[in-house]
């Protein structure tokens, strides 16, 4: 492992289409949302924040790590990106 970034993410499982961005919460507390189309059954929902996610990196999947909430609708992970580069990208998605 090199740099990585972690960040918490706010899952919308059944959206209509899959969209990492805006933030849930305000301040200090304000997580980024990511809606996703599949439904939250049996991990398929975390499966797919967590493809969401990398594609929003520009990471492979396999370099973003769920750290906790398997079963939450708030979910902690890490993406294994470069930090300066991770953060700015989380700071843009959080405002997109």
């Amino acid at each position: 492992g090199g740099p990585r970034v972690r960040l918490s993410v706010r899952v919308r499982p059944g959206a209509s289409r899959t969209r990492v961005g805006g933030c849930y919460g305000a301040g200090e507390d304000a997580v980024l949302t990511v809606a996703v189309s599949a439904r939250a059954v049996d991990g398929a929902a975390t499966a797919a924040v967590m493809d969401a996610v990398a594609a929003a990196f520009g990471v492979r999947r396999r370099d973003v790590t769920l750290v906790a909430g398997a079963t939450s609708r708030t979910k902690v992970l890490d993406v294994d990106v470069e930090e300066e580069a991770g953060r700015a990208r989380l700071a843009q998605l959080l405002t997109a």
